[in-house]
């Protein structure tokens, strides 16, 4: 008898052991709602707004007080929007890091 088809039921097995492992990881590490979700959309957001708002405020403050003839409104709001896009960077490629560290200690 040929035993071939034992080591592909062995490979089988060992995947199924896998992906099986890998789901209860899931279920116990991730809060896995859909307010969790929203949060980091929030999070990026307000990292975002904020950042912007305050360089538009500083800006229009700065107009008042130190008049040029260039906007510091507009200079001041687009440094303010790439700060935030630089920190919203920051949190998602954070996160992004976590989700592969903890998917590459569940492939071990």
């Amino acid at each position: 008898m040929d035993n071939s088809g034992k080591n592909d039921d062995t490979g089988f097995s060992e995947k199924i052991a896998k992906k099986e492992k890998r789901k209860l990881i899931a279920r116990r590490t991730s809060s896995g709602t859909v307010w969790a979700g929203l949060g980091m959309f929030g999070m990026i957001g307000w990292s975002v707004a904020i950042p912007t708002l305050l360089g538009a405020a500083l800006g229009i403050w700065l107009d008042k007080k130190y008049p040029e003839t260039f906007s510091w409104t507009l200079s001041f709001l687009v440094i303010g929007l790439l700060t935030g896009c630089i920190i919203a960077w920051y949190w998602v490629s954070k996160e992004d890091r976590r989700i592969n560290r903890s998917k590459e200690e569940d492939d071990e």
